[in-house]
């Protein structure tokens, strides 16, 4: 009766959502598609299955019950764009009992040390370097997970509660809050997973300080700041399909296959249509004694128009090795932001610790 209930609720929420859809297009808060974790990332951004750890409250917060110790706690630093960006995440999870599982998450990306210009030029008109003050422009993601072993041996359900926080130094900022509701379910070597996210829409109001971005000359206003407005982040569905294989007593290999299903509108995904846009995904891990990890994916398939108007695929490649040591995880990604060039390639660091008793 519980998973009737839950697929019920499932398919209400999401009635709801594609309602709202059909009245709005506008979606915003992309960053939080960058991912969390090195060893995800590494792995071409899967993890909807497999995720296990404290950074599937990310990826697909049904996992949470099945973390290995009463705590784990997580953390990653990414820089983007040469060091001009900075993406953190921090995590901590609790195994309540044997069924269930509590998360929280914190998420930040932003640019820092920004020259504020608008007050260079002082009351005489003169150039006023002094004036120049420092600001950043961040956004932020707080997620509180929750997970629950069903009835229904091998099936799990998970749910995140989050709030958005976005600012642009002492000039505009917006919150926002949605919700996400996941699943997961084994079989034998198999793992399914699929996690919906913003399935109620994602609501971020903005509100601007037309006192600092306006500038007046006479009767004249320039830089004249917009009204505050509402911006709907509109759901996605993460499906992921993964397996598990003992190659010799010492050599296991994972892969996992993923769906990024969006409902925003058209977008240059390999698979186009008028309801969703389709984006595949693939990762793979080779370990050796649980120990030591190789690791790879590709992801953000694009499809791009040439010089010659024909159109062809791009992909995001991704590299990464990991390494665990009693109840420590380090993991490391090398991954590309635009496919073009080898400026844009990013360092990505994480650990993960997990803990008996506090």
């Amino acid at each position: 009766m519980k998973a009737i209930r839950f697929t019920y609720l499932l398919l209400l929420l999401a009635s709801a959502s594609f309602s709202i859809f059909a009245q709005s297009a506008k979606y915003s808060n992309d960053f939080l598609n960058i991912g969390v974790g090195a060893k995800w990332m590494a792995m071409g951004s899967t993890g909807v299955a497999m995720g296990t750890d404290v950074e599937s409250a990310y990826w697909n917060p049904a996992g949470l019950v099945n973390i290995e110790k009463s705590y784990e706690a997580g953390a990653m630093h990414a820089s983007y764009f040469a060091g001009m960006a900075a993406y953190n995440h921090l995590g901590f999870a609790h195994k309540l009992d044997s069924t269930s599982a509590l998360a929280f998450t914190a998420i930040r990306f932003g640019v820092d040390d920004i020259p504020n210009t608008t007050d260079l030029i002082d009351a005489d008109g003169n150039f006023n370097y002094d004036r120049i003050k420092l600001f950043s422009v961040a956004d932020y993601a707080f997620l509180v997970s929750y997970a629950k072993k069903l009835p229904i041996n091998g099936l799990s359900i998970g749910g995140n509660a989050k709030i958005i926080y976005r600012n642009v130094g002492k000039f505009a900022n917006a919150w926002g809050f949605g919700v996400d509701i996941a699943a997961r379910y084994t079989i034998n070597s198999w793992i399914f997973g699929a996690n919906f996210r913003d399935v109620t829409t994602t609501f971020s109001l903005w509100s601007f300080n037309s006192e600092e971005l306006e500038i007046t000359v006479g009767d004249s206003t320039f830089n004249q700041a917009p009204e505050n407005s509402l911006e709907l982040t509109l759901p996605q569905l993460i499906l992921g399909a993964a397996r598990r294989f003992e190659l010799s007593p010492n050599m296991q290999l994972a892969t996992e296959a993923n769906a990024a299903i969006y409902f925003d509108g058209k977008r240059n995904t390999p698979i186009t249509t008028s309801f969703a846009s389709i984006e595949p995904r693939l990762g793979v891990e080779l370990g050796y004694q649980n120990k030591f990890y190789v690791r790879a994916g590709v992801n953000n398939l694009q499809k791009v128009k040439q010089f010659d108007d024909k159109t062809g695929i791009t992909l995001q490649p991704n590299l990464g090795l990991g390494i665990k040591i009693k109840n420590v995880a380090i993991d490391y990604a090398l991954t590309n932001i635009g496919s073009v060039g080898v400026s844009k390639y990013s360092n990505v660091f994480s650990l993960r610790w997990q803990i008996s008793h506090i």
